[in-house]
């Protein structure tokens, strides 16, 4: 199963049970070594790069991401 299948799956659940699972995949990784951590992180940014390469993805000024950001929560 793809990342994309289990969080398709995921977001099916009802608000609670979305809620256990968040906190669960949080807590899991409290439990990862520094060096794995940055290895993630480093996948993640290389996962990132290659949706820009391939158009997926739009860059972004951060100051419209904040923007964006406080208005939702305002």
């Amino acid at each position: 199963m793809t990342n994309e299948q289990v969080e398709s799956e995921a977001l099916k659940l009802n608000p609670q049970a979305r809620a256990e699972l968040a906190e669960k995949l949080l807590r899991s990784l409290e439990e990862l070594s520094e060096e794995e951590i940055k290895r993630l992180w480093a996948e993640e940014a290389l996962r990132r790069d290659a949706e820009l390469d391939a158009g997926k993805a739009l860059m972004r000024d951060a100051e419209d991401v904040f923007k964006d950001a406080r208005a939702r929560i305002s």
